[in-house]
């Protein structure tokens, strides 16, 4: 499920900054802090990444899984 977000433009007399906020929702679910620094990297004109510098553990342990090696097939 996706969050649609406006981008705001604030303009001063010499210069103009975009704004975009981040849900509270999606906020919440990365345990977002305030004044925690973040990167975004832009992979085209489609999509940006933000990456943490840090990042707190997950609550929940993620399973590693591996792949089925090609010689083994089940019945």
């Amino acid at each position: 499920m996706g969050y649609p977000t406006k981008v705001q433009c604030i303009s001063r007399k010499e210069s103009e900054q975009f704004y975009i906020n981040f849900p509270l929702p999606m906020a919440q679910a990365f345990e977002l802090a305030k004044g925690e620094e973040v990167e975004w990297t832009v992979v085209d004109k489609k999509h940006l990444i933000l990456a943490r510098k840090a990042a707190p553990p997950d609550a929940i342990p993620v399973k590693k899984t591996t792949a089925c090696s090609k010689g083994s097939k089940s019945s």
